[in-house]
């Protein structure tokens, strides 16, 4: 397959591109300087600095997966899509196969709850405000004849740089571990490289799972109270660990629960997830973030 990575060298993308190509897949990246396209290169990827190298590709693809971040999510999300679908129209020759788009949401289309678990197919009905745009993307992408859409919603993610968390590992290496939220909260979290191992999947089968909605997460969620206490004794942070009240939309939903139970990547891919979880492998997880932020 051909494939092109929307993202490809952050902290999603780059995975999902060393997973594809040690599969035997040709992938496509984007990057925003030379630095960055000479380590997709190093990954036997194509990395480009032109934001519109892209557009050619498309009559000759088989799958684009968007996993873009930072930056103004909503715009940039919704003007990608169009620009995609406007492009397969213009671009693809007549008879060609739906161009497979895979757009990366998030858990927090969920909303935030205690007490209700939730699955690939619970109806959206309560996003947190930072995402409530979110769910009518997701629509748009599955719902398109243009383009054989799929949607996958990431938990928190861990490991490696160590995304969100490393902000949380920063005050932690600084002597002091204090995170938004109140005692009893919960997390569902996925592994940089069991995501990227799903967008695999994905990818590959993707002419079979168009018009589907998949969450990703592992199958258990983790004490928030564990993981700030354990991380006060493996950094050796002056405790007790505190929580604080948030200050902003993206901070109330770091403070936010999701009890997310998916099923459909296991039911129609086969997939699960095998990395230790983020509690039970802490010490090697912060030890990652130390190396990576040196």
């Amino acid at each position: 397959m051909k494939v092109l990575i929307l993202g490809a060298t952050g902290f999603i993308g780059l995975p999902a591109a060393q997973a594809l190509v040690r599969a035997g897949h040709i992938v496509y990246g984007l990057a925003r300087t030379q630095a960055k396209a000479k380590l997709l290169a190093a990954e036997e990827s194509t990395g480009d600095i032109d934001s519109n190298a892209w557009i050619p590709l498309i009559s000759t693809l088989d799958v684009i997966i968007e996993v873009i971040g930072g930056g103004d999510l909503k715009t940039v999300g919704n003007t990608t899509f169009e620009r995609v679908t406007k492009a397969a129209a213009e671009l693809r020759p007549p008879g060609a196969p739906l161009l497979s788009y895979i757009y990366s949401s998030g858990m927090w289309v969920h909303g935030d709850s205690r007490t209700e678990t939730v699955t690939d197919t619970t109806p959206i009905s309560r996003s947190l405000e930072l995402v409530t745009w979110r769910p009518a993307l997701e629509q748009l992408v599955v719902r398109s004849t243009a383009v054989n859409g799929i949607v996958v919603r990431p938990a928190l993610l861990y490991g490696r740089s160590a995304s969100i968390f490393a902000a949380l590992f920063k005050g932690a290496s600084e002597g002091h571990v204090a995170w938004p939220g109140t005692p009893g909260g919960r997390y569902s979290v996925i592994h940089a490289d069991d995501l990227a191992d799903l967008y695999l999947r994905l990818a590959e089968k993707a002419h079979m799972i168009g018009g589907k909605i998949f969450d990703a997460a592992n199958p258990n969620t983790e004490s928030v109270d564990e993981l700030l206490q354990k991380l006060v004794v493996i950094s050796n942070a002056k405790g007790p660990y505190e929580y604080k009240k948030p200050e902003n939309l993206f901070e109330e939903a770091i403070a936010s629960t999701q009890l997310m139970r998916p099923y459909l990547a296991n039911a129609l891919l086969g997939w699960s997830t095998k990395k230790p979880g983020f509690v039970e492998g802490l010490e090697n997880y912060y030890a990652a973030w130390l190396a990576s932020s040196t």
